[in-house]
């Protein structure tokens, strides 16, 4: 399946993507929640599977596939072709680090450049939507707690970055994570760590890698975190990004006002955002 929360900013609701067309789950669930921690406690995922409805043709907005998630939790240095491009050691175990509710963002709608911060750069990730509550999750099982997959761009301020000594106001301004285009559910992903994923940029191919070269697998990752972390239905993990951002090009090529930025996971989808002066 293919969830999808649709309508203007702030009036979302929960749909079905299905070649191109929307099923309204509000129309035949009228009590079905958003799409977040009570939609997968309730077991919404197993009461929709089943739905024959066939969608219609909708021209609406995408939101960003989730609401409110309780963590947005990411990983830095996360491929080996990053690690050596950005000059750093190769990390021990996962580089953890968080961004805030308010930097999502619906897979089409606008990244706003910041007023306090220049270097805006991209970073094209495979996202991981967390469905069940746990903790010391062993590797073995942590595919057991992941409802499914989705595109994210951890947008990044990378003079707030460098300049703070730490990442997390570079990494949490408005609109640094675009997310989707739609929470793809893990039946549908076949291999997830043998995925393709690129960046282009105004239409050229920045970043070009594959999930295959994690340093730190998804399941791995899942147990590192929920060693003392517990992740609960509809946190986000977002798993780290392969070579080709701009910052460390010769010289930099860094986003500005009217770029277009296209960030791809394969059997995910594309997002799509335009970037644009707050």
């Amino acid at each position: 399946m293919r969830l999808i929360r649709f309508g203007a900013a702030g009036r979302e609701k929960p749909g079905l993507w299905q070649k191109d067309k929307i099923v309204d789950l509000r129309a035949i669930f009228p009590e079905i929640p958003d799409i977040g921690g009570s939609f997968f406690r309730d077991g919404w995922l197993k009461r929709i599977e089943h739905i024959e409805d066939t969608g219609r043709k909708m021209d609406v907005r995408f939101g960003c596939p989730l609401y409110r998630p309780s963590k947005i939790i990411c990983l830095g240095l996360n491929y080996l072709d990053h690690k050596e491009e950005s000059g750093f050691e190769k990390p021990q175990k996962p580089l953890l680090f968080c961004k805030t509710q308010n930097t999502l963002a619906g897979p089409f709608d606008p990244i706003i450049l910041p007023q306090s911060c220049n270097q805006i750069d991209w970073e094209v990730e495979l996202a991981v939507v967390i469905g069940r509550e746990g903790k010391r999750i062993s590797p073995e099982d942590a595919l057991n707690y992941v409802a499914g997959f989705s595109v994210m761009n951890d947008v990044s301020g990378r003079e707030a970055q460098f300049a703070d000594s730490q990442w997390f106001r570079g990494k949490s301004f408005d609109t640094f994570a675009p997310l989707g285009p739609a929470l793809v559910t893990v039946d549908e992903v076949e291999d997830f760590q043998n995925l393709k994923l690129t960046t282009r940029i105004n239409g050229e191919i920045m970043q070009n890698g594959s999930t295959a070269d994690m340093i730190f697998d998804i399941p791995s990752i899942i147990s590192f975190i929920s060693e003392d972390i517990t992740l609960v239905p509809g946190d986000i993990i977002s798993t780290g990004t392969p070579s080709g951002v701009g910052i460390f090009r010769d010289p930099p090529v860094l986003l500005n006002a009217g770029d277009i930025v296209e960030c791809w996971v394969e059997k995910i989808g594309t997002i799509r955002n335009t970037v644009e002066t707050g």
